[in-house]
This record gives C-alpha cells, structure tokens and sequence, in this order.
C-alpha cells in the first residue's frame, strides 16, 4: 500500500491555481482547466497527495466546464462533505489522505453509470498517462483503464 499523504514539500511545489483550489476551496474558471478535453487513457491522481482518484474510462463531456467522471477509482480515497457555501447546499469532493478540494458531485450524471457527474478541477489533479501507470506505482489500476 502507497503511502498517500499532504507534505510541506508537495505543498511547496502548487502553483498559485493549485494552492487556491486544493488548499482553499477554491474553482478554476469553467473551460479553462488543463485536463478537460484529455481523452488519453490513464488514470488522474491528487496534485498533493499522489492518491488515485479517477479513470479516464470513467470520464464524460458533461459540457459544464469542467472534466467530469461517473465515479472515483477508489472510493476510499474520496470523502464527500456538505457543503453549504455561496448559498447553496452541495456536496464537495475532497481527496481522503491529502484533504485537498476536488470540486463537487452533482446527481445528475449519466443514468446507465449511476446518475452521479463528480465535477473536478484539473487543478486538483495530475494525470498518469496508462504507459507510465506501471513505472509511477499505479499497476494495480491497470485493469480500470482502457488499452
């Protein structure tokens, strides 16, 4: 088992997009993030603690502004929490071990998948291309992403 967690070195390396969106609840403006038209295979970590959060087999164009999947990779890594800010009741999306803010899950997704669209920011992730998935300690999800 990986050790998943937030450092004062990972921390460090955000970019000022990053830091605000992880570590400040913050959202990247909608058609702007890095990872919202990739269609590569692979599987998409947090930025901060390396935890494996989604497959791009999981991913849609919800056409919201933001890259949006039918569900995590690992459930256990993603902790939902009611989020009751700028007036509304939502439910935000935080990675388990490194507690950064993902975006937000939404009940209106594709029903054949489940009917759930967790709406993230690229900002909160990076993406392991699936031929460097092995080499970077993410083998065992091999299986979820498509060849």
């Amino acid at each position: 088992m990986a050790d998943y967690r937030k450092t004062d070195a990972a921390i460090a390396a955000l970019t000022p997009e990053q830091f605000y969106v992880t570590q400040q609840s913050g959202t990247e403006r909608p058609g702007t993030g890095e990872y919202l038209n990739t269609r590569e295979p692979g599987i998409y970590v947090d930025i901060v603690s390396g935890e494996p959060l989604f497959a791009s087999a999981d991913k849609f164009d919800s056409h919201c502004g933001w890259p949006s999947f039918t569900k995590p990779i690992e459930p256990a890594h993603v902790a939902e929490l009611t989020d009751r800010s700028h007036g509304m009741v939502r439910t935000e999306v935080r990675s388990r071990h490194g507690d950064s803010h993902l975006g937000h899950v939404f009940p209106d997704g594709p029903r054949a998948t489940g009917g759930l669209r967790y709406c993230i920011n690229s900002a909160a992730l990076r993406f392991v291309p699936r031929a460097e998935m092995a080499a970077q300690g993410y083998g065992d999800y091999l299986d979820q992403v498509e060849g």
